[in-house]
């Protein structure tokens, strides 16, 4: 069992002794997304690595946040809330996010070292920036990035 995920074990444990409703449910929410990629059908290993389980969290957390968007469309801001509150509550086991500027120094890095020139390359400096900025930024943000490096 990875570090992270001995982590979310011990705070599900905290949570329901300090009765903290919305970290218990964040908790087993990530335990459960945990459970299902471990058991999914042709999944080959038994440990997910924390690399994994940061994807699995952001994740979650990005549903967190769509929802709440989709409940305050709909004037259900007592729902809203609650999804916020999960999303933070998960937001603590992820990297601390990344600045628009510190994203775009890590890209260049990554256009340099592949080689980068033009457009065609999008699909090579995508795949190992998305590597290397995992948990830490948004892929949208990463994708706008590289194009107008590249272009």
């Amino acid at each position: 069992m990875g570090k992270l995920e001995l982590q979310i074990q011990s705070d599900i444990k905290a949570a329901m002794i300090a009765k903290d409703k919305v970290a218990l449910a964040a908790t087993r929410a990530i335990k459960a997304a945990i459970l299902l990629a471990k058991t999914a059908e042709g999944a080959v290993k038994e440990e997910l690595e924390d690399e994994e389980v940061i994807k699995i969290i952001s994740k979650l957390v990005k549903q967190r946040n769509e929802s709440a968007a989709i409940y305050q469309q709909q004037l259900r801001d007592d729902l809203a809330e609650n999804e916020l509150m999960e999303a933070s509550a998960m937001q603590k086991y992820l990297p601390k996010a990344l600045s628009e500027e510190e994203v775009e120094a890590v890209v260049k890095e990554v256009i340099t070292e592949v080689g980068a020139a033009s457009m065609a390359d999008m699909g090579k400096v995508m795949g190992l920036a998305t590597k290397k900025l995992a948990g830490q930024a948004d892929g949208r943000l990463i994708s706008s990035i590289v194009k107008k490096l590249l272009s």
